[in-house]
């Protein structure tokens, strides 16, 4: 349970109920209000549509959906269509998800530090981001604000399939995952392969990858899988559908469509990141059996953890935990 060391400070706007201490912040929620005719509430579906760009709504920033103050106990949290969900603990997430296969699951697929935060993609809903939480007079603080970016009901018909840093923006790529769907149907619904944020807003964005045009939607090209390794190159692999043509590349620059190399399936599968020894962390809460750690990252002298339930390629219950060791 979560004591007076590990305390969330909810940003509540429905029915106006303010639950954060800190004056500015009430005055940017009082904003967010105002400004769009959405009530949102912090652990609801913010489920932006990512048609509604038009510019009649102009956010000020991106707004946070809590403020986490980590201790010496963890904080839980479940993800779930609504975005994450606070839990006081790790039990109360057993045998509450049918396990599924691991393309249609919500999990945590990639999570990486950058610029003294932490930024991951969530499969079929979007991006989270965790930073120190600024004070009135803009010093950071030791709080750490918990950010949702939400792909809303489009990114739910995709797998995210790649994680990348292209010219400083997270980029995730999307796919559909033929074992269970047909890619041909939907190959027209899909805007953009890559989609990225700002901290402008919570609004997702389309991004484009030039070394991805060298596999064109339109021909049959499909690309599932796209990251960096630890040697510095990006690798990437296509498959052609109808074909059976079967594409695993590497490059230097995401940004030039020319200079990619063609690999085989042994480096390919080679610059796959190494399984993390959670072993290092003896102070990690015991998980119950079915449950592991999948990912970790340190942030203002706390740590996140990813968590699932798992069996073989099936994913149930899944989420993260943050604490202050």
């Amino acid at each position: 349970m979560i004591n007076e060391e590990c305390v969330i400070t909810n940003v509540k706007l429905r029915g106006l109920s303010f639950l954060i201490p800190h004056f500015t912040l009430v005055i940017i929620c009082l904003f967010i209000l105002l400004s769009c005719s959405r009530p949102v509430n912090n652990f609801e579906n913010i489920d932006e549509s990512l048609n509604e760009t038009s510019g009649l709504v102009t956010w000020s920033g991106a707004w946070p959906m809590a403020i986490l103050q980590p201790g010496g106990y963890p904080i839980w949290f479940q993800l779930t269509e609504n975005g994450p969900l606070h839990i006081g603990s790790i039990e109360e997430a057993a045998d509450q998800n049918p396990l599924i296969p691991w393309p249609y699951a919500l999990h945590i697929i990639y999570l990486t530090e950058t610029d003294d935060s932490v930024v991951m993609a969530v499969n079929r809903d979007g991006f989270l981001k965790l930073e120190p939480h600024k004070n009135a007079d803009n010093s950071r603080s030791s709080d750490i604000a918990l950010f949702r970016f939400s792909g809303g009901d489009y990114w739910s018909e995709f797998t995210v399939g790649g994680f990348v840093l292209y010219e400083d923006n997270p980029a995730a790529l999307l796919y559909r995952d033929d074992h269970f769907l047909n890619d041909a149907v939907i190959s027209a619904y899909m805007l953009s392969r890559t989609w990225s944020f700002n901290m402008n807003s919570n609004i997702l964005f389309p991004i484009d990858i030039p070394v991805l045009k060298l596999f064109p939607k339109d021909e049959g090209w499909v690309i599932d899988t796209l990251r960096q390794g630890a040697d510095g190159y990006f690798y990437g692999r296509a498959e052609k559908k109808g074909q059976r043509e079967l594409r695993m590349f590497r490059t230097r620059d995401l940004s030039l469509a020319s200079g990619v190399t063609n690999i085989s399936s042994d480096v390919f599968h080679a610059s796959s990141p190494r399984e993390t020894d959670f072993s290092r962390y003896p102070w990690l809460p015991i998980l119950p059996e079915g449950f592991s750690y999948t990912g970790i990252a340190q942030i203002a002298g706390s740590f996140f953890v990813s968590w699932e339930e798992q069996t073989d390629y099936s994913i149930g219950a899944a989420g993260f935990m943050l604490i202050k060791p």
